[in-house]
């Protein structure tokens, strides 16, 4: 889930992603299965496998799941296939979601993120509703530790990046989709500490949340999106205040 502080929601919601960390292997493992149907096991040539990898790695995924989801991928070429797609809706208050997913059965997965969306306060959006509200992006969200924003900014910039955010102990580093691999590698070579890597959505343009409860209920119809199995990533253009992310998604 992304809105227009990266690492504020990634901070202040970790804790309830860790609790969710079973489901989210599960969606990171069929991101490998899908990624190595589509391109073979070799992931120094399908760079689908490679970007695949690193995310399932950035999000602490144990080494051996990643290769038996490899595996199990190269091993089963005649399992369902799976399909990429993005459904484009509202959240209560106005708010632009861009909903990622990957299935095996689109006939499943459209009626159940529009249920969703509808029977959570939120809209089903036709194709490019919203969607030019987003920039595709390599988005890292670190920890600062020892470090200023200049030291911060000095790494970032030299690893390739084109945009650092630095709020209190945490920084987002943004760059080039195609760039990903490159930034990541210059992050770890200077250590520094990675809460999640992925190529994902940034919105352009946001939509401030002045009431509490809305918070309450867009930060609820988000969850319930991603409980949805078929659901990879849900992206938001929201601000709100810190300390409502904090309270709401303990």
């Amino acid at each position: 889930m992304a809105g227009h502080s990266h690492s504020a929601n990634i901070k202040h919601r970790k804790n309830a992603v860790d609790g969710k960390r079973a489901k989210i292997f599960s969606k990171l493992a069929r991101n490998l299965i899908s990624a190595v149907r589509q391109g073979g096991d070799d992931r120094e040539i399908n760079l689908k496998l490679k970007y695949a990898v690193e995310k399932a790695k950035a999000a602490n995924m144990p080494k051996d799941n990643i290769e038996r989801a490899i595996k199990k991928g190269a091993g089963d070429k005649s399992g369902d296939a799976y399909e990429e797609l993005v459904y484009e809706g509202y959240a209560p208050g106005g708010v632009a979601l861009l909903i990622c997913c990957l299935t095996d059965n689109r006939n499943r997965t459209a009626p159940d993120v529009k249920y969703t969306l509808e029977h959570c306060g939120g809209n089903f959006g036709s194709t490019g509703s919203v969607a030019f509200m987003f920039n595709y992006r390599s988005i890292f969200v670190v920890e600062m530790g020892e470090r200023d924003e200049d030291q911060m900014m000095e790494i970032g910039l030299e690893a390739g990046a084109e945009d650092i955010e630095v709020e209190g102990d945490v920084a987002t580093i943004e760059g080039a989709p195609g760039d990903f691999l490159a930034i990541k590698a210059a992050l770890e070579e200077a250590e520094i500490s990675m809460l999640s890597a992925e190529m994902g959505y940034l919105p352009e343009t946001t939509t401030d949340v002045e009431d509490k409860d809305v918070a309450k209920r867009i930060l609820k119809l988000i969850d319930t999106l991603e409980d949805n199995e078929d659901v990879q990533n849900v992206y938001a253009n929201y601000v709100m205040p810190d300390e409502w992310l904090e309270e709401l998604s303990s």
